[in-house]
């Protein structure tokens, strides 16, 4: 398929808000697509050359794109940039001067071409890598016509903002097939295992949808993780769960750990390991301790298991603060940070073992299969098998929790014996039990920065006055208002979430937000930020799109660890409110 192709549907995407308008749009585009164009499309749409815990970057900046446009277009840089500021979108601005030069020789450029091209930019890095990656899109802006360059300079910067996410893409495969959404819970199963869309996609399209029955785990590919339910009481849990493994719950870093001691590539003799967070990045090399320790004390040749990494203090035998751990999710000065704060792995599930999915298998299945793993007896270990309990008395779930949170945990998880293990999911097969923090909500949010105000007084050196804070809706694939959060932290902690806003626009507001316009921040930020947060109470509100609001919200501390659709959705809040 031409490129100019794919820049039509986009614009077409792009001009509708209705999920389902946006789903037969892209279901009507694969039909079209070959195999090999479908393993492009599910990145290039979300502003990838591949999946997310691969780690590739376009690394791209805004300046080096508007620098490229420019000179390729005869522009003064500096008075094309003031040009990209007055209109407010790069990708139009680029798009309304293109036009202005149909003296230029277009080429019709394949989908293949194009992409082949983003990651040869993607490839480029160190000194001079901007000019060469300035140089390459430059060319595309010479060889395109007006609308695909819309597209191409907005791609390498993530700016597309047409509201496919992962579950539309999903829809629309469906779709493709059948006409409507009745294959989602197949297609879903086997990308919770695999979640590579552009694998899904190109097995459905080559072999159709019956082959992603085959579909399992594999080493160096995340498995989407198992999430939790809440409830308040040992009495819920049991009546809920019935008999149940009961096990502390960390505030840690939940980690989920890949090894192969038979490495696919000849020359590497290491073994082959992998760490994921919670949100699916690769952070291998920030944690060197637990990578060395999964070596030398796991007895397999391959697995998967899942654990939860705490601060450890040797010397006093204890676990140190979340706010102490996550010092340890860094990029730079990892082997320093390892010294001064040594991990503790707390292993609680296995997925796979030399060749065989546990996906499938009981918990109780499960936890024997892991203890096996675990049978090296190291002088110090660094991994260690998270303790568990198993009863059906309330009183005794509620002395644990009692007894753990004394000890400075967060409190407890509880787990049915029988089930499997449920990747990607929120179910009453788990369920946590976290120490009251207020009289009326016993349990923490966790919300996305939305926006913000522009700071007045002290504030206004920071650049930042006031939070807009949100959940999210996993059914509409929304992020929707919670709170506007002017009080509860310290400087510190305005200067630190300011630093981290990526802001999208002080008036283009991103399109998987619904927000009432009463509440609108002074500039909108790209869902990355996750906070904690406390309150006292949560009460119904008008003003907010998710019809609930905070009373006297409090920041507990960043969510470095979970990505903004781990964030605490609609359901869970009408659940506390209930409760």
């Amino acid at each position: 398929m031409l490129f100019k192709i794919l820049a039509q549907y986009l614009q077409q995407i792009e001009n509708v808000s209705a999920r389902l308008s946006i789903t037969e749009k892209l279901a009507e585009l694969f039909k079209l697509l070959s195999v090999e164009e479908m393993g492009m499309i599910p990145y290039l749409i979300q502003g990838r050359i591949a999946p997310a815990y691969v780690g590739i970057e376009f690394g791209v900046a805004e300046k080096s794109v508007i620098k490229a446009a420019a000179l390729a277009l005869g522009r003064d840089p500096k008075d094309f940039a003031r040009t990209v500021s007055k209109v407010g979108d790069l990708g139009t601005a680029i798009e309304s001067e293109r036009a202005q030069f149909q003296s230029f020789d277009q080429e019709d450029l394949t989908i293949t071409q194009v992409f082949e091209t983003f990651v040869q930019i993607s490839s480029h890095t160190g000194e001079g890598s901007q000019e060469t990656k300035a140089s390459l899109i430059g060319l595309l802006f010479t060889k395109l016509d007006s609308l695909s360059c819309r597209y191409i300079a907005r791609i390498p910067l993530g700016q597309l903002r047409l509201g496919a996410s992962d579950v539309t893409i999903i829809d629309a495969l469906s779709w493709m097939l059948t006409g409507g959404k009745s294959l989602r819970p197949q297609i879903e199963r086997a990308y919770q295992v695999r979640p590579d869309l552009s694998y899904i996609c190109q097995t459905i399209k080559r072999d159709g949808v019956k082959a992603l029955e085959k579909v399992g785990p594999v080493i160096g590919t995340p498995i989407l993780m198992m999430r939790a339910e809440r409830l308040s009481s040992g009495a819920e849990i049991i009546e809920k769960l019935g008999e149940c493994v009961v096990e502390p719950k960390y505030d840690g870093l939940r980690l989920q750990i890949h090894i192969s001691q038979k490495s696919k590539v000849k020359s590497q003799k290491s073994p082959e390991v992998h760490i994921f967070t919670r949100g699916l990045e690769d952070a291998t090399h920030m944690y060197p301790d637990i990578v060395k320790a999964v070596i030398e004390e796991l007895d397999c040749d391959e697995a998967i298991i899942e654990g939860e990494a705490l601060g450890y203090d040797h010397e006093n035998d204890r676990f140190l603060s979340f706010q102490e751990t996550i010092q340890r999710k860094r990029k730079h000065d990892v082997e320093e940070a390892a010294l001064r704060i040594p991990l503790r792995l707390m292993a609680f599930d296995v997925l796979y073992v030399d060749g065989q999915s546990y996906i499938a298998k009981s918990l109780t299945e499960r936890r024997a299969k892991l203890a096996k793993l675990l049978a090296k007896k190291a002088k110090s270990p660094t991994i260690v098998m998270a303790p568990e309990t198993i009863t059906s008395d309330p009183a005794v779930v509620e002395s644990l929790f009692d007894t753990y949170v004394t000890d400075g945990l967060e409190g407890i998880m509880a787990k049915k014996l029988a089930d499997p293990y449920k990747p990607g999911a929120r179910e009453y097969s788990w369920v946590k039990l976290k120490k009251s923090y207020s009289e009326k909500v016993n349990d923490t949010i966790d919300c996305v920065v939305m926006g913000f105000d522009q700071g007045k007084g002290k504030r206004a050196a920071f650049g930042i006055g006031a939070v807009l804070v949100g959940i999210y809706d996993s059914t509409n694939e929304r992020f929707l208002t919670l709170a506007k959060i002017g009080t509860g932290m310290t400087d510190e902690e305005w200067k630190q979430i300011r630093a981290k806003c990526k802001v999208q626009s002080a008036n283009t507001m991103p399109a998987e937000y619904e927000v009432k316009k009463e509440v609108y921040p002074d500039a909108w930020v790209e869902p990355s930020i996750v906070l904690e947060i406390r309150c006292d109470e949560l009460t119904e509100s008008k003003l907010h799109s998710s019809g609930w609001s905070m009373r006297f919200p409090r920041l507990e501390k960043f969510r470095d660890d979970k990505k903004p659709t781990d964030a605490t959705s609609l359901t869970e809040i009408k659940k506390m409110v209930k409760k």
